[in-house]
């Protein structure tokens, strides 16, 4: 477990671990300003906003990215990862969707991976650990704010 520097903006996210017929979705980032998480991949979501529940980001986000519905469920776990200009504490969730149709918006190239498949591509460090959960569940926590 690491403690948290309060001296980089930090982020509350959520994301979702969307599935459909036994499959994964998996969103490439586009080109950013940072490069460590440039064309790297993710599971979908973002910030929770004032007064919002982390579910209820959940749904607006990926209405707002993807023009999709998705049904939230359990959590798959909490993870919180220093990156060299910010911090978050990442919560995924499971996710359903009644049909895999979305629109891509926000984000440079889609997949939809068995579990298994996930190692193999390029994830975003934060996202590397929910893999890591998807793949062997266990909590890692997060330091005490």
């Amino acid at each position: 477990m690491t403690t948290r520097d309060d001296t980089k903006r930090h982020y509350d996210v959520v994301a979702a671990v969307i599935r459909h017929e036994g499959r994964l979705l998996c969103m490439q980032k586009g080109p950013t300003r940072f490069p460590y998480t440039s064309l790297r991949w993710e599971f979908p979501g973002g910030k929770i906003e004032p007064g919002e529940t982390p579910q209820q980001a959940l749904q607006r986000e990926i209405e707002e990215e993807m023009d999709m519905l998705v049904t939230v469920r359990d959590s798959v776990g909490k993870v919180c990862h220093e990156y060299p200009d910010f911090s978050i504490t990442l919560e995924a969730f499971w996710c359903d969707v009644a049909s895999p149709r979305f629109t891509l918006k926000e984000h440079h190239d889609f997949l939809w991976l068995s579990p298994d498949q996930l190692p193999q591509l390029s994830w975003a460090a934060a996202d590397r650990k929910i893999v890591d959960l998807i793949l062997s569940p266990q909590d890692e926590g997060c330091p005490a704010s």
